[in-house]
C-alpha cells in the first residue's frame, strides 16, 4: 500500500545532506514551507544551495533563520532583499548569491521538472546577467541559453494531500511549488490538510503524487493575506 506521509519531521528530512541544493517554494511569505525549513534546521545539513524567490521577510523564521545560522553556502533567487539578514551575510563575504529574472527562474526550474536541460530566452540578452553565456540569434533577436536548474531537495507547502502525495493548493500558494516539487530528486511536502484517497477531484490536483516522495500533515491554519 503506498503511503507517503510520514510519522514526523525526523523521518521528513532523513537523507538531507551536507552540499545539497535545495529548492524552497513560497512567494514573500505565502506558500512558504515554514515547518519544513524549521525541520531542516534541527537535521543540520550545512553547505547548501538555496534556491527560492526571496531571501525571506521574518528575520527569526524561515530563510533567513536558516541563513542565519550559516548554513547556507550560497543563494539563487530573483529578489534577495527582505529581512536584512542576507545583505548582512552577502556584505560580509558569508554567503554566494546568483541572481536569476523571475520569469527565467521559474522555467529553469520548469524546465528540470519536464526534463529539459536547457532553454533559450530573450531574457537578460544584451546585460551582465548574460556574461559567460552562449548566446544565438534567433530571427533577428538575441536570446541566451539557460541551464535547467533541479535539487537534490525540494521543500514544498501544499494545501490538501492524499496518501498518495497527490497535492492540491490555496490560492497564490500555489507559486512555485508546484514546479518546485516536480524538480526536486526528494520532494517533501508540508500538507494543512491530510486527506482521504479517492476525495480530491482530478480536476484540482496540480501535482500528482508521482512527483511527491514524503509528505508531513503541518495544520496551522489560514495563510497569512499579503
Amino acid at each position: 500500500m503506498i503511503d507517503k506521509f510520514v510519522a514526523g519531521m525526523a523521518q521528513a528530512m532523513a537523507g538531507i545532506r551536507d552540499g545539497d541544493t535545495v529548492l524552497v517554494g513560497g512567494f514573500g511569505a505565502v506558500g512558504h514551507p515554514y515547518a519544513l525549513i524549521d525541520g531542516l534546521i534541527e537535521q543540520g545539513a550545512r553547505d547548501l544551495t538555496v534556491v527560492a524567490n526571496n531571501a525571506g521577510w521574518a528575520p527569526d523564521r524561515g530563510l533567513p533563520k536558516l541563513m542565519a545560522l550559516g548554513r547556507v553556502r550560497k543563494l539563487v533567487c530573483s529578489f534577495p532583499r527582505g529581512s536584512g539578514v542576507f545583505d548582512e551575510l552577502y556584505r560580509a563575504g558569508r554567503i554566494e548569491l546568483e541572481i536569476v529574472p523571475q520569469g527565467t527562474l521559474a522555467e529553469r526550474i520548469r524546465a528540470a521538472g519536464a526534463g529539459i536541460p536547457a532553454f533559450f530566452t530573450a531574457t537578460a540578452a544584451g546585460t551582465l546577467l548574460a556574461e559567460g553565456k552562449e548566446v544565438r540569434e534567433i530571427g533577428g533577436r538575441s536570446y541566451v541559453l539557460e541551464q535547467a536548474l533541479p535539487g537534490d531537495v525540494a521543500l514544498v507547502e501544499a494545501w490538501r494531500a492524499d496518501r498518495w502525495g497527490n497535492l492540491t493548493y490555496r490560492g497564490t500558494g500555489r507559486n512555485f511549488n508546484p514546479i518546485m516539487a516536480a524538480a526536486g530528486r526528494l520532494t517533501i511536502v508540508q500538507a494543512q490538510h491530510q486527506t482521504d484517497l479517492g476525495t480530491l477531484d482530478p480536476e484540482v490536483i496540480i501535482t500528482p503524487g508521482l512527483f511527491v516522495d514524503r509528505v508531513l500533515h503541518v495544520p496551522y491554519g489560514d495563510p497569512p493575506r499579503q
